[in-house]
This record gives C-alpha cells, sequence and structure tokens, in this order.
C-alpha cells in the first residue's frame, strides 16, 4: 500500500511539473486567444486560384485575398498589442479547407471560397470580398456555346465545389448525358480541358479568367455561355468566435469604405501580375460593387 501511494505522487508530481513548463494552449475556437500565446498566425492558401490566392511561381503565396489577410494580421497585432507575429502558411484545397478551419490547423482561409448559408453550420466567413458568376471554360474551337452543348461531352469540376450540382440544376444541364470527371484543384482540372480528356470546364468567371491569362496559348480558350449563379467570395475562419469575427468584419468593411480595396482590385484583377507580368483583365462587375458598398456575410 505505502508504494502505491508513492507511486501515484510520483505519477501526480510529474503530470504537475509536465503541466507547468508546457506553453499555455488557447481554445482553437478563441482565435485571438490562440494567435496571443503562440505568437503566431496560420494563414490557409490556395496554390492555384490565380489573382486571389496563388504561389508566385517558387513557394511564396501571393494574392488579392492574401494582401486583405495582411491587413487583418496587422489589425491582430495591434488589438493584441504584440510588437510581431509570426505568419505560417498552409496550403489548403477546395475537399480539405473546411477540416482545416474546423480543427485549429488553419487560423484563417485566404483562398477563394463561396459564403454557402449550409457552410456556415461549419464555419464563418467575412464580408464578401468579390462577386462573380459560374461559367464553362471550353477551346475556343471547340463549338460548345452554352449548356445545351454539353451533351455527351466531358465535363470537369473541381472536387470540393458545387459547380457540378449548380450545373445539374440548370433548366438545361438537368437531362444532360455527360461523363463527369473531378480534378483535385483549379489547376489540374484545367489540364484535363487543354490536354483533351475533357470539353468543359465549370467554375467562377474569375478564376477561370485567371487559368486563361496564365495559360501558355490564351487564345486557344474561351469562357462560354450562361450565368449558373452569381456567387460571392469571402474569407473563412472558424465559427462561434464572435470577437475574431468582428475584427474581420472591421478590417474588411474598413477596407471598402477608405477604397482601399478597390486599390487592391485593380492591383491583382486589372494590372501586370506575377510570376509571368500578365493581366487577368477583368474590371470589377456590378456585384462586386454593391458587395463594397454594402457589405454583408450573409451567404447565399
Amino acid at each position: 500500500m505505502f508504494k502505491q501511494t508513492v507511486l501515484i505522487r510520483i505519477v501526480m508530481a510529474s503530470a504537475m511539473l509536465l503541466a507547468s513548463a508546457a506553453p499555455a494552449r488557447a481554445d482553437a475556437g478563441d482565435t485571438l486567444s490562440k494567435i496571443k500565446a503562440n505568437k503566431s498566425i496560420t494563414l490557409g492558401h490556395r496554390e492555384a486560384s490565380f489573382g486571389f490566392s496563388y504561389l508566385d511561381g517558387g513557394t511564396r503565396p501571393i494574392g488579392y485575398s492574401l494582401d486583405i489577410c495582411q491587413k487583418i494580421v496587422e489589425a491582430i497585432k495591434t488589438e493584441l498589442k504584440l510588437p510581431a507575429i509570426d505568419i505560417h502558411y498552409q496550403s489548403v484545397t477546395s475537399a480539405n479547407r473546411i477540416p482545416l478551419v474546423q480543427n485549429g490547423t488553419v487560423d484563417i482561409e485566404c483562398g477563394s471560397t463561396t459564403n454557402l448559408v449550409e457552410r456556415q453550420a461549419m464555419v464563418a466567413f467575412s464580408p464578401d470580398i468579390f462577386r462573380y458568376n459560374v461559367r464553362t471554360l471550353v477551346k475556343a474551337d471547340s463549338g460548345i456555346k452554352g449548356i445545351a452543348d454539353l451533351q455527351g461531352r466531358t465535363v470537369v469540376t473541381t472536387a470540393g465545389t458545387t459547380s457540378l450540382r449548380l450545373l445539374r440544376n440548370a433548366d438545361r444541364g438537368r437531362n444532360l448525358e455527360i461523363t463527369q470527371l473531378s480534378g483535385k484543384d483549379h489547376a489540374d482540372s484545367f489540364l484535363l480541358v487543354e490536354s483533351g480528356r475533357a470539353q468543359a470546364f465549370v467554375l467562377d468567371d474569375i478564376l477561370l479568367a485567371g487559368l486563361v491569362a496564365t495559360s501558355r496559348s490564351p487564345k486557344d480558350y474561351a469562357i462560354v455561355g450562361e450565368s449558373l449563379r452569381t456567387e460571392n467570395q469571402s474569407l473563412m475562419f472558424r465559427k462561434d468566435d464572435p470577437e475574431f469575427k468582428a475584427l474581420v468584419d472591421r478590417v474588411v468593411t474598413g477596407m471598402m469604405r477608405s477604397g482601399e480595396m478597390d486599390r487592391l482590385y485593380n492591383k491583382w484583377f486589372m494590372s501586370p501580375i506575377p510570376p509571368k507580368n500578365v493581366v487577368i483583365n477583368y474590371p470589377m462587375n456590378a456585384e462586386t460593387k454593391e458587395a463594397f458598398a454594402n457589405p454583408s456575410s450573409k451567404g447565399i
């Protein structure tokens, strides 16, 4: 009995010693406390959402969404009175971005994610930073002009996106007989069209425009057909964290009201961008102007 008591005391003392030596861990749902405890933040990024969130030709993530997130990091430093915050980057895909935000791996996703009401059950969103239409990319000589022309064709969508569902819900898409392919990311989906394995790629038109602009032969492609839906793009972070959402909303809304968001838009979508100095040339549409004039994160 004495030996057992001594052993228990030793185990308890060891546990207390380890607990006191271990760094404080904040609840992943309390993002500001987590950042303060670790003095670091992890930004999720895409590798091929050109203009928004992509690699600069090497390993550095750049883009419109990341520039906005950098402003948010600066605001966090001020809020927490930290002289510096280490920024870590985590590549995400359409398929894993929500789980990586939910489990605390990523603090805020600076990518190209649509704010859907159904996703709000799992994550939270900033006010819309962009609005666009879902359309179809084809080769210019394919003869495809709209949804009806996809009959009997092979259509690719990126895994984890809503594109195929939108196509199927369209009046002219309900009875289509198509072969479906799934790309692991947008670059992979584009490659399937480029190589001829697919005849069409359904996605947000601004992302399609970026893929075309950075391709080897932009004149070989066309974005065609009716819009399947106008969608809204937002930054994504953990839900049930009102303090963090309030900070994000304050920064994003402030950028819209000051005109800074317009300047970033022109920088990434109307000017030459790395690594090839191409211009996506996507003038701001009426839907995005409305998003800037009346910030909202209500979702669709």
